[in-house]
């Protein structure tokens, strides 16, 4: 019965909520590590109290969990338990008392402007990889954005991308003029990745992109462009929004390239640049402070 509840929620995950793949993938293992404390106590998830699930989230504090992977399990276990109650699998939430815990907001890492362009112009040794590099910082997509782009989703005469986000959420988002040139070279040579027929944009030799892979090839292009950084996908979304922000781009603006249904989401990056302004003003005014 266990599985089939992770199945059924599953299910509902992927077609009535619309999360992509990394997301309901990220929820069914940590649910799946509840279920296996909970065996261990001789109980199942429809069998569980809120005692049973307070202790689970205590032993994963006692593990070491940082305050945001503890939240998110809150967040894994209350979305499990409000549909079981929505389905009438049961009567009472056990979660619903539940707290989520403070999360500790630490501020992005983010790419320098120099390390940036450098990235872009030594970090890839094929078509393919530049093209992937530069739609990532000229853009702001998520890397599930990015590996989900269909051929159709492209149109390079009005400089312009569709891309289904969260919740399968369409926007439309703008290319760059070396985004828009990286993407003409990569299409001129797609058909030398594929094996056979394929609707995605970026691809390999077994068919659409995944995320794993572009992830290695932007460590790889780290290294080739010697920036020492740790680089993921999301540092580059991180530095295309603090860069728009510092070259004096409007917040909502940026919230809505970026796909974020809050404005406060996209505030954290106001920080940033608040940070660096003050760099610039202790560096360069003669009063900011006192010289050694």
């Amino acid at each position: 019965m266990v599985t089939d509840i992770l199945n059924l929620y599953r299910n509902h995950l992927v077609h009535e909520k619309g999360y992509s793949h990394h997301t309901v993938r990220n929820y069914l293992r940590e649910l799946e590590d509840l279920k296996a404390f909970l065996k261990e106590r001789g109980l199942t998830l429809e069998k569980a109290s809120l005692w049973d699930l307070r202790a689970y989230l205590l032993h994963c504090q006692k593990r070491g969990l940082a305050s945001t992977s503890l939240a998110r399990r809150v967040a894994s276990i209350k979305g499990l338990y409000a549909f079981l109650m929505a389905k009438g699998i049961l009567r009472k939430n056990p979660a619903r008392p539940l707290r989520t815990p403070k999360k500790e907001r630490p501020l992005p890492r983010t790419l320098a402007i120099p390390e940036a362009q450098r990235l872009m112009e030594r970090g890839s040794p094929n078509s393919r990889d530049r093209a992937i590099l530069e739609l990532l910082y000229a853009t702001g997509l998520r890397v599930s954005e990015l590996v989900g782009l269909d051929i159709e989703d492209i149109d390079l005469a009005r400089g312009h991308i569709r891309v289904r986000g969260k919740g399968k959420k369409e926007r439309i988002v703008i290319l760059g003029s070396k985004a828009r040139e990286a993407l003409k070279e990569y299409l001129k040579e797609r058909s030398l990745y594929l094996k056979q027929p394929c609707k995605a944009l970026f691809v390999t030799p077994r068919g659409r992109i995944s995320d794993s892979t572009v992830r290695r090839l932007i460590k790889r292009a780290a290294f080739l462009s010697g920036v020492e950084k740790p680089i993921t996908p999301h540092t580059l979304r991180h530095s295309f929004a603090t860069h728009l922000l510092e070259r004096g781009a409007d917040l909502r603006a940026v919230q809505e390239l970026l796909g974020h249904a809050n404005l406060s989401t996209t505030q954290i990056y106001t920080h940033l640049t608040l940070r660096k302004l003050k760099e610039v003003y202790n560096n360069a005014h003669p009063r900011a402070r006192r010289k050694e």
